[in-house]
């Protein structure tokens, strides 16, 4: 079935011949046709998308901008893309951006802000290669530093490189126009920096050049406080920095530069020295006042006192100030006649004024001893009058040593005790078993030495030597009661708590009977066998206590042997006499007689059997023998 059109009146023919312009048209030829059309796309560009290209703007509305680029269509570009160029107008040639040759509505897609940025890229990345001065408008303060307009491309300028100098207000600078070299990109970050200082440094270097070639020691020139540092101050001295040591600031003595100079001062100072290949100016601002020295009393001496104020103090003095920038030094030593260590603060303080003395002056050194103990007599100037040998006083014990005690008599007095004159019976290992620091000690007075100040001093002299009294008390072979100390392998000390004294016994000498050594604490008898008043040593033995004992034993055994011996005898010769006299009518008493001594004789012989010695004992006595 054949489809019909509902109005007949529009209905193509189906012998229409397009080719036909019809009445009033006139045709071409087909050689005329295509050499027409190949006209017409020599007026059109061929473009891709992404591509940067130079277009021309042949209209303008209020908010667009119609931009020709020789395609077949025209681009529209919002006007806010083009602030920069508030004095844009038709037929100018702007640089745009083509983000896509057709949209969905089939309109050329431009941008004038992308190509903006594009460029910029390009001229900043060229600017960095070349070392080349750009310009840049300062948008704004931000942390830090300024943010700088660039092209387009917001670049940062950090705060230290916005001058040589440091700035200390930012927002000066916002809304100006400056020079900058670009010294940083980051691409894939899309960060650029720049610097302005190195623009200046650069017309400096050449300056710096210039005034250094010019510099002679001793010019004086005016500067400019540019920083200030604890150990000195940098000056500005127009395009070139010296440096001002503190100790080249004031004569006196300051404790920071900040008490003479503050920033953006501007003195005069000299040139003390400088060194061209490292650039560096050393100045001075002190040198340009008169050396305090030289107006200092031309009549002061030494002996002479004088007035100060301690302006130092260190670990091995003070400094007074006499005058601003003439100082003397009090030397601890000069503090005190005491001979123990002190420390300077024992004395003064920062601040404090004093009068001291003049010890030694050096003009051409410019150096000054000084001292305060000369203010108060010498003490050591009548000590023998004071301290004479033998003499007793109280002293003050001040520290110890391994061999003694140093103790104070009076401010400036010091002596020892040797650890061998504190006692005359104990003995002592170190002089803290003794006494302590800060206690008062009697004590003897037993040399004098005034030429090396020394004082040799004693606390057992105040008693009389018992070793005179032991001497008569411990003889050799006396025997005594000891307590046992502690018994190591050599032996232990014995104490005499009767007589407060120490003796010595040998470990083979703690021997017991029982052939083993004496207990520590155990209380026993003690035979002296030798005794030593110059060393104060006493040695003992208990062993030949035991043996002794032993000794005494055989020996009053041999003893009633010789008695019964000798009462036998006696009895025998009795009955001889009496025989001799008897006649035979005495017989029965001679048998009563005889019967007698017969029962004397077996008690005396079992009187003897029971004080014989066993097997054993008799073998150990033969040992000790």
């Amino acid at each position: 079935m054949t489809e019909t059109n509902e109005n007949p009146s529009q209905a193509v023919p189906e012998d229409f011949d397009w080719n036909s312009s019809g009445p009033g048209f006139e045709t071409y030829k087909p050689e005329e046709m295509e050499r027409m059309q190949a006209l017409y796309e020599k007026t059109l560009t061929t473009i891709n998308d992404h591509q940067l290209i130079t277009g021309k703007v042949i209209a303008m509305t209020e908010k667009e901008a119609v931009v020709n680029i020789g395609y077949k269509s025209d681009g529209l570009i919002p006007l806010s893309e083009f602030r920069h160029m508030p004095d844009l107008k038709v037929g100018d040639e702007v640089e745009v951006y083509v983000e896509n040759q057709e949209d969905k509505n089939g309109q050329l897609v431009l941008s004038h802000r992308k190509a903006r940025a594009l460029k910029s890229w390009e001229k900043v990345n060229e600017a960095l290669e070349k070392d080349e001065v750009i310009q840049g408008f300062v948008k704004c303060r931000t942390k830090g530093g300024l943010i700088v307009d660039i092209y387009g491309i917001e670049a940062f300028l950090p705060g230290s490189q916005i001058d040589v100098k440091p700035i200390r207000d930012y927002d000066v600078f916002v809304g100006k126009t400056m020079e900058f070299k670009v010294v940083k990109i980051n691409n894939e970050y899309k960060n650029v920096v720049v610097s302005h200082k190195v623009l200046i440094e650069e017309e400096l270097e050449s300056q710096k050049m210039e005034i250094m070639s010019k510099l002679e020691k001793g010019q004086v020139l005016e500067g400019m406080v540019k920083n200030i540092t604890s150990y000195g101050v940098f000056m500005d001295l127009g395009g070139v920095d010296g440096l001002l040591h503190i100790t080249d600031i004031s004569w006196g003595r300051i404790s920071h530069p900040e008490e003479v100079l503050k920033l953006d001062d501007k003195v005069n100072v000299v040139i003390l020295d400088f060194d061209e290949e490292k650039r560096r100016i050393a100045l001075g601002l002190k040198q340009l006042t008169p050396q305090p020295w030289e107006s200092l009393d031309a009549n002061l001496k030494p002996d002479d006192k004088i007035k100060g104020k301690v302006v130092v103090i260190a670990d091995y003095g003070a400094f007074v100030e006499i005058i601003p920038g003439v100082e003397g030094l009090i030397h601890v030593s000069e503090m005190s006649w005491s001979q123990h260590l002190r420390s300077p603060q024992d004395f003064l303080k920062v601040g404090d004024e004093v009068e001291s003395v003049i010890l030694s002056i050096d003009r051409e050194d410019r150096k000054m001893s000084l001292g305060l103990k000369q203010l108060t007599p010498d003490p050591w100037s009548n000590v023998t009058e004071k301290y004479p040998v033998e003499s007793k006083h109280k002293a003050k014990v001040r520290n110890f040593t391994n061999y003694g005690i140093f103790v104070e008599l009076e401010e400036g007095i010091d002596g020892l005790i040797h650890i061998s004159d504190l006692s005359w019976s104990r003995k002592i290992k170190h002089p803290s078993e003794f006494t302590k620091v800060g206690e008062e000690i009697e004590v003897v007075v037993l040399e004098v030495d005034t030429e090396h100040r020394k004082l040799s001093l004693g606390h057992k002299q105040l008693q009389d030597n018992p070793w005179e009294t032991y001497e008569t008390v411990f003889t050799v072979g006396s025997v005594h009661e000891g307590k046992v100390g502690k018994v190591t392998d050599k032996g232990a000390v014995i104490t005499f708590s009767n007589y407060g004294v120490e003796g010595y016994a040998p470990y083979r000498q703690l021997m017991k009977d029982s052939k083993v050594p004496a207990r520590m604490d155990e209380e026993i008898p003690f035979k002296v066998i030798d005794f030593s008043k110059e060393n104060r040593k006493i040695l003992v033995s208990h062993s030949r206590v035991n043996d002794d004992k032993d000794i005494e034993r055989k020996s009053s055994e041999k003893s009633e042997k010789n008695k019964d011996r000798v009462s036998t005898g006696k009895t025998l010769k009795k009955m001889k006499d009496q025989m001799e006299k008897t006649t035979l009518g005495d017989l029965e008493s001679l048998s009563n007689l005889k019967s007698e001594m017969e029962t004397s004789g077996r008690k005396s012989a079992e009187k003897a059997a029971a004080s014989k010695p066993t097997e054993g004992e008799a073998d150990d006595g033969d040992k000790k023998d």
